[in-house]
């Protein structure tokens, strides 16, 4: 009979310790960033059935109008802070002026509440034909869609 050696074979088994210690760093990650990252203020848009816009590179600067007629800019530090019209009309010709010289289009559009009064929602095209917007879309939500 013939002694064998044993030799030293590398191990073809994986350990997926780390890699679980890993996706449990992700998911908790995840899970603290998901509620971050939804801009602006919650408005209940009027449904309607209307061709979406096609999708650009550049992130369209939105003014919200909740149901109380306080106006909001999705591109503020603080999205969730109520403007004043004058600064909401600085503050969107300041962006329109910065693009412009990078030579980008922006699309500006408004988010209006759907118990806002009607008068809200055009006060706010108004600041923005003010401060610069040529033209202005406005947001609603898809008939089947719930919010």
């Amino acid at each position: 009979m013939r002694y064998q050696r044993k030799r030293n074979r590398s191990m073809s088994e994986i350990n997926v310790v780390p890699y679980i210690d890993v996706m449990l760093v992700l998911l908790v990650i995840f899970m603290i960033t998901a509620p971050l990252l939804s801009q602006g203020v919650h408005v209940n848009l009027p449904r309607a059935r209307a061709r979406a816009l096609s999708v650009k590179q550049t992130t369209p600067i939105i003014v919200s109008v909740d149901k109380k007629g306080l106006y909001y800019l999705n591109s503020s530090k603080n999205s969730g802070v109520p403007l004043p019209a004058q600064k909401l009309m600085d503050r969107v010709a300041a962006e329109l002026a910065v693009a412009n010289q990078a030579g980008n289009k922006i699309t500006v559009l408004v988010k209006g509440d759907r118990q806002v009064d009607y008068a809200k929602v055009v006060r706010a095209m108004v600041l923005l034909q003010r401060a610069g917007v040529k033209q202005v879309g406005l947001m609603t939500a898809s008939p089947n869609e719930n919010l």
